[in-house]
């Protein structure tokens, strides 16, 4: 009887001792992390004298700061800007190559548009940087040359768009590959039930097709999400936040106010900001995803 207690108990820590790794990187990570920020966001610190406890002083400071909503308002901007193009041009894509064209052309088209995604954000933006520079940039140059407009990262105007349109190129093929597969995913033979039945390709595509592939494109849409609103390379590397704080995002606002400025106590409500917000919107997207996401 001891020996048969012994063994349950074994057996009911072995579950945990496969997770531990899994465990150790989460308290490591995120976890620990996580209640630093939200202890560091009740101090003023920086760096070189004693922290100063104040409270929620810091969470109000965020609220009324100018910048700081500014920059809200860019980051916005760009992630509802990043999910509609991404889901839109990668289902358009997807359904696309995924029509009968030869095998060959299909894979010089997946290749194509996925190869920018294996770049990292740095190399991207340095590339882009030459390309678009007003005084030698080669991209530049012929945008001029067919009508379109000229020296956009120095524009206050063009200067937001044209990081869209760069986060667009990079990220693109992530989208249009995750939405390809659920579209292969669907069984050959509903959609040959349904020709036989007389449906049309664009039927075919909004009663079959569209269902069956939206939990691929909640999936990029809620990665979208994510990674968009936590954008900071671009900004930081391309443009430094402006001209005139026009393309000044929330992350880099925290990293000028933790690091440049050496605030870290706000540096860190500004953390806790971002993560409340990522959080509530990543809960919406899941709450209503019941109401339009196939499921089964």
């Amino acid at each position: 009887m001891p020996l048969r207690k012994a063994k349950q108990k074994q057996e009911r820590f072995t579950p945990f001792l496969f997770l531990s790794p899994a465990i150790l990187f989460f308290c490591c990570f995120i976890l620990f992390p996580l209640i630093g920020a939200f202890g560091y966001s009740l101090i003023t610190w920086d760096f070189f004298t004693q922290p100063k406890f104040v409270g929620l002083d810091n969470y109000g400071k965020l609220f009324k700061d100018p910048i700081a909503l500014e920059a809200v308002k860019n980051t916005f901007i760009f992630t509802i800007a990043s999910i509609v193009t991404h889901v839109g041009l990668g289902l358009i894509l997807a359904v696309a190559v995924n029509r009968r064209i030869p095998k060959f052309f299909a894979y010089i088209i997946r290749t194509v548009f996925f190869f920018p995604f294996l770049l990292s954000w740095s190399a991207t933006s340095i590339i882009w940087s030459f390309g678009l520079d007003p005084t030698f940039g080669v991209i530049d140059f012929y945008a001029g040359k067919v009508g379109f407009p000229q020296a956009t990262l120095i524009s206050s105007t063009w200067a937001l768009p044209t990081l869209i349109m760069i986060d667009l190129w990079k990220t693109l093929g992530f989208a249009f590959i995750v939405i390809l597969a659920g579209i292969q995913a669907i069984p050959s033979e509903i959609s040959e039930a349904a020709r036989v039945d007389g449906a049309s390709g664009l039927r075919l595509f909004w009663n079959i097709t569209f269902p069956l592939c939206t939990p691929a494109i909640f999936f990029v849409s809620v990665t979208a999400f994510i990674g968009a609103f936590q954008i900071f390379e671009p900004m930081y590397i391309m443009t430094r936040g402006g001209p005139d704080n026009a393309t000044l995002s929330i992350v880099q606002y925290l990293h000028m106010s933790a690091f440049r400025n050496f605030d870290i106590g706000y540096g860190a409500v500004i953390s806790v900001a971002i993560f409340i917000v990522v959080l509530i919107v990543t809960l919406t997207q899941f709450k209503f995803a019941k109401r339009w996401v196939h499921e089964g």
